[in-house]
């Protein structure tokens, strides 16, 4: 056994990508890619023909955005997230302003001491913006 409970055997994983749910998967997808710098790399169709998801990437990491007809965003900070995106940029005020004229919104409610700024995305899900290494 390794350190943390694994047997020194067991096969490793790779993570692949994350998945969102949002009214507008494509919508979503697009202010991810504008956001992050990343493109659209491949789109998946439902049983009808019709774009379902839709897949960015910078070449490395990948995200996938789902429409969801019952989507329902969280009453954030009332209802805890199962998750939530950071985002790091060198010049996070620039970057903030870019997110908010890309059709971001921020909550008055601001936790962290200014450590972080807390949006909310097109569907209504929040993610943290930060100054860091963004590359």
């Amino acid at each position: 056994m390794t350190t943390t409970g694994t047997p020194a055997s067991a096969p490793t994983g790779t993570l692949l990508g994350t998945g969102f749910w949002a009214p507008d998967g494509k919508a979503l997808a697009d202010f991810y890619a504008a956001a992050l710098g990343w493109e659209t790399r491949q789109e998946f169709p439902d049983e009808h023909g019709n774009t379902a998801a839709r897949l960015i990437s910078d070449g490395t990491q990948s995200l996938v955005f789902y429409t969801a007809r019952d989507f329902k965003a969280p009453d954030w900070p009332r209802d805890e997230l199962p998750f939530h995106v950071d985002l790091a940029f060198d010049d996070a005020q620039a970057a903030e302003e870019r997110l908010l004229a890309l059709g971001a919104t921020k909550p008055a409610h601001q936790p962290g001491q200014g450590r972080w700024t807390v949006l909310l995305d097109p569907a209504g899900q929040p993610f943290c913006v930060s100054a860091g290494h963004a590359g």
